[in-house]
Protein backbone atom coordinates (compact mmCIF):
# COMPACT_ATOMS: atom_id res chain seq x y z
CA UNK A 1 0.00 0.00 0.00
CA UNK A 2 1.03 3.46 -1.20
CA UNK A 3 2.30 6.20 1.90
CA UNK A 4 0.27 9.43 1.94
CA UNK A 5 3.56 11.34 0.31
CA UNK A 6 3.38 8.49 -2.41
CA UNK A 7 -0.18 9.14 -3.09
CA UNK A 8 0.14 13.15 -2.91
CA UNK A 9 3.12 12.50 -5.49
CA UNK A 10 1.34 10.33 -7.82
CA UNK A 11 -1.51 12.49 -7.53
CA UNK A 12 0.40 15.95 -8.28
CA UNK A 13 2.25 13.92 -11.13
CA UNK A 14 -0.92 12.91 -12.93
CA UNK A 15 -2.36 16.93 -12.36
CA UNK A 16 0.81 17.81 -14.89
CA UNK A 17 0.01 14.96 -17.08
CA UNK A 18 -3.27 16.33 -17.46
CA UNK A 19 -2.26 19.88 -17.36
CA UNK A 20 0.45 19.08 -20.30
CA UNK A 21 -2.28 17.08 -22.13
CA UNK A 22 -5.12 19.53 -22.21
CA UNK A 23 -2.40 22.40 -23.40
CA UNK A 24 -1.97 24.42 -20.25
CA UNK A 25 1.84 24.50 -20.76
CA UNK A 26 2.93 26.36 -23.57
CA UNK A 27 4.62 25.04 -26.95
CA UNK A 28 7.95 25.22 -25.82
CA UNK A 29 7.04 23.46 -22.72
CA UNK A 30 7.89 26.06 -20.11
CA UNK A 31 4.83 26.96 -17.97
CA UNK A 32 3.79 30.63 -17.54
CA UNK A 33 4.16 32.99 -14.64
CA UNK A 34 0.00 32.31 -14.14
CA UNK A 35 0.35 28.04 -14.76
CA UNK A 36 2.54 28.57 -12.03
CA UNK A 37 1.11 29.90 -9.68
CA UNK A 38 -1.73 27.98 -10.47
CA UNK A 39 0.19 24.70 -10.27
CA UNK A 40 1.45 26.20 -6.83
CA UNK A 41 -2.35 26.52 -5.77
CA UNK A 42 -3.07 23.21 -6.71
CA UNK A 43 -0.22 21.72 -5.26
CA UNK A 44 -1.29 23.45 -2.30
CA UNK A 45 -4.72 22.33 -2.03
CA UNK A 46 -3.90 18.62 -3.10
CA UNK A 47 -1.30 18.66 0.00
CA UNK A 48 -4.17 20.50 2.16
CA UNK A 49 -6.65 17.30 0.91
CA UNK A 50 -3.81 14.73 1.84
CA UNK A 51 -2.65 16.48 4.96
CA UNK A 52 -6.67 16.63 5.95
CA UNK A 53 -7.60 12.97 4.95
CA UNK A 54 -4.34 12.41 7.15
CA UNK A 55 -5.83 14.39 9.92
CA UNK A 56 -9.08 12.10 9.63
CA UNK A 57 -7.69 9.01 8.95
CA UNK A 58 -5.69 9.49 12.32
CA UNK A 59 -8.93 10.84 14.64
CA UNK A 60 -11.09 7.88 13.19
CA UNK A 61 -8.32 5.56 14.04
CA UNK A 62 -8.28 7.31 17.91
CA UNK A 63 -11.87 7.36 17.98
CA UNK A 64 -11.81 3.57 17.01
CA UNK A 65 -9.47 2.65 19.44
CA UNK A 66 -11.19 4.17 22.35
CA UNK A 67 -14.81 2.79 21.02
CA UNK A 68 -12.99 -0.45 21.03
CA UNK A 69 -11.59 0.21 24.76
CA UNK A 70 -14.92 1.06 26.05
CA UNK A 71 -16.64 -1.81 24.81
CA UNK A 72 -14.45 -4.01 26.70
CA UNK A 73 -14.70 -1.81 29.14
CA UNK A 74 -18.29 -2.37 29.06
CA UNK A 75 -18.66 -5.99 28.67
CA UNK A 76 -15.73 -6.55 31.90
CA UNK A 77 -18.09 -4.34 33.98
CA UNK A 78 -21.60 -6.06 32.71
CA UNK A 79 -19.07 -9.41 33.83
CA UNK A 80 -17.71 -8.19 36.90
CA UNK A 81 -21.56 -7.07 37.94
CA UNK A 82 -22.31 -10.71 37.53
CA UNK A 83 -19.63 -12.09 39.57
CA UNK A 84 -20.35 -9.72 42.01
CA UNK A 85 -24.01 -10.86 42.29
CA UNK A 86 -22.97 -14.28 42.78
CA UNK A 87 -20.82 -13.41 44.92
CA UNK A 88 -23.69 -11.92 46.99
CA UNK A 89 -25.42 -14.83 47.03
CA UNK A 90 -22.75 -16.96 48.73
CA UNK A 91 -21.90 -17.02 52.16
CA UNK A 92 -19.55 -15.55 53.95
CA UNK A 93 -16.22 -17.06 53.40
CA UNK A 94 -16.78 -15.58 49.26
CA UNK A 95 -15.75 -12.31 50.87
CA UNK A 96 -12.35 -12.53 49.74
CA UNK A 97 -13.38 -12.94 45.91
CA UNK A 98 -15.81 -10.18 46.16
CA UNK A 99 -13.27 -7.81 47.09
CA UNK A 100 -10.89 -9.17 44.25
CA UNK A 101 -13.07 -8.46 42.24
CA UNK A 102 -14.40 -5.19 43.14
CA UNK A 103 -10.38 -4.00 43.14
CA UNK A 104 -10.20 -5.36 39.69
CA UNK A 105 -13.62 -3.11 38.63
CA UNK A 106 -11.87 0.37 40.69
CA UNK A 107 -8.90 -1.13 38.60
CA UNK A 108 -10.70 -0.82 35.24
CA UNK A 109 -12.44 2.23 36.24
CA UNK A 110 -9.30 4.06 36.74
CA UNK A 111 -8.25 3.05 33.46
CA UNK A 112 -11.43 4.37 31.82
CA UNK A 113 -10.68 7.37 33.21
CA UNK A 114 -7.54 8.70 31.36
CA UNK A 115 -8.54 7.15 28.16
CA UNK A 116 -11.76 9.03 28.32
CA UNK A 117 -9.99 12.33 28.65
CA UNK A 118 -7.32 11.90 26.31
CA UNK A 119 -9.71 10.93 23.39
CA UNK A 120 -11.46 14.46 24.93
CA UNK A 121 -8.04 15.99 24.81
CA UNK A 122 -7.09 14.82 21.11
CA UNK A 123 -10.69 15.62 19.73
CA UNK A 124 -9.28 19.60 21.53
CA UNK A 125 -6.29 19.42 19.88
CA UNK A 126 -7.43 18.56 16.98
CA UNK A 127 -9.95 21.45 17.15
CA UNK A 128 -7.10 24.01 17.58
CA UNK A 129 -5.12 22.68 14.70
CA UNK A 130 -7.76 22.57 12.72
CA UNK A 131 -9.32 26.46 13.37
CA UNK A 132 -5.47 27.50 13.44
CA UNK A 133 -5.39 26.18 9.42
CA UNK A 134 -8.58 27.28 8.23
CA UNK A 135 -7.11 30.97 9.73
CA UNK A 136 -4.26 30.41 8.20
CA UNK A 137 -6.11 29.23 4.71
CA UNK A 138 -8.50 32.79 4.78
CA UNK A 139 -5.42 34.85 5.67
CA UNK A 140 -3.37 33.26 2.56
CA UNK A 141 -6.67 33.50 0.22
CA UNK A 142 -6.79 37.32 0.86
CA UNK A 143 -3.23 37.81 0.47
CA UNK A 144 -3.98 35.85 -3.12
CA UNK A 145 -6.47 38.36 -4.24
CA UNK A 146 -4.75 41.65 -2.43
CA UNK A 147 -1.73 40.06 -4.75
CA UNK A 148 -4.20 39.63 -7.70
CA UNK A 149 -5.55 43.47 -7.40
CA UNK A 150 -1.97 44.34 -7.17
CA UNK A 151 -0.63 42.78 -10.08
CA UNK A 152 -4.03 44.12 -12.07
CA UNK A 153 -3.33 47.46 -10.74
CA UNK A 154 0.23 47.32 -12.36
CA UNK A 155 -0.89 46.29 -15.35
CA UNK A 156 -3.66 48.81 -15.82
CA UNK A 157 -0.17 51.71 -15.18
CA UNK A 158 1.96 49.98 -17.27
CA UNK A 159 -0.29 49.77 -19.88
CA UNK A 160 -1.11 53.90 -19.51
CA UNK A 161 2.39 55.10 -19.60
CA UNK A 162 2.88 52.37 -22.72
CA UNK A 163 -0.35 54.69 -24.28
CA UNK A 164 1.20 58.46 -23.10
CA UNK A 165 5.33 57.20 -24.60
CA UNK A 166 3.33 55.93 -27.20
CA UNK A 167 1.29 58.83 -28.13
CA UNK A 168 4.56 61.05 -27.20
CA UNK A 169 6.55 59.97 -30.04
CA UNK A 170 3.16 59.99 -32.19
CA UNK A 171 3.59 63.71 -31.64
CA UNK A 172 7.55 63.84 -32.46
CA UNK A 173 6.59 62.19 -35.90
Amino acid sequence: MATPKQQLLEQQHSQIQRMKISGIISCNGSPTKEDKEEDMSRSALALFHAKEEEIEKKKMEVRDKVHAHLGRAEEATKRLAEIREELEALTDPMRRELAVVRKRIDAVNKELKPLGQSCQKKEREYKEALEAFNEKNREKSQLVTKLMELVTESEKLRLKKLDELSKNVDTLK
